[in-house]
C-alpha cells in the first residue's frame, strides 16, 4: 500500500531530524518512492519564535494504516518527541498520515488526513510529488496515482 506521509521539525537540527526519519522509515516500514524538498513555515495552531522545516513523502509498505501509525509514531519517540496533551508545541519531529489508498476513520487515525488540504505546508511540498495535479486540481484521495 502506497501513503503519503508529511514530515516536520521545529526543535534542534530540523533537517537532520527530517532526514533520520526519513532514513527509519526506509529501513524500517517500506520503500520511500519520493521525497519533496524541504521548506520553512510559521507553526500552525500554536505560538513558537521555531519555525518549521517540513517535507512530504511517498511510501511503499506492507503495513495496514494503524500499523503504520503505530511504527510512526515509535520512530518520533525513538528520535526523541515528548508526547504531552497540551495539544500543539514544538517538537523534534512529527510525521503525519496525510494520504492513502484505503481511507480510514477511526478515533487515532483519519486518512485522508482532514486538515491537509488547508495547511500550505503539506500543499507546497506535496505539490512536488506525482500524486499531485497541477497547482488547482488534486484527485480525490481514492483516485490519486500514488
Amino acid at each position: 500500500m502506497k501513503y503519503v506521509l508529511g514530515l516536520g521539525s521545529n526543535l534542534g537540527h530540523k533537517e537532520e531530524n527530517i532526514a533520520k526519519a526519513i532514513e527509519r522509515i526506509n529501513q524500517r516500514l517500506g520503500e520511500v518512492k519520493e521525497i519533496s524538498s524541504m521548506m520553512k513555515s510559521a507553526p500552525v495552531g500554536f505560538s513558537s519564535e521555531n519555525e518549521f522545516i517540513n517535507c512530504c513523502l511517498i511510501i511503499d509498505t506492507s503495513l495496514k494504516p494503524l500499523q503504520l501509525l503505530k511504527e510512526l509514531k515509535r520512530i518520533e519517540k525513538d528520535l526523541g518527541r515528548i508526547y504531552t496533551k497540551n495539544g500543539y508545541q514544538d517538537r523534534i519531529i512529527d510525521i503525519d498520515i496525510l494520504i492513502g489508498e484505503q481511507n480510514v476513520c477511526t478515533k487515532n487515525l483519519k486518512v485522508p488526513h482532514p486538515l491537509y488540504v488547508k495547511r500550505d505546508f503539506v500543499l507546497i511540498p506535496l505539490s512536488e510529488l506525482s500524486c499531485f495535479l497541477d497547482s488547482k486540481t488534486f484527485l480525490r484521495t481514492s483516485q490519486l496515482a500514488l
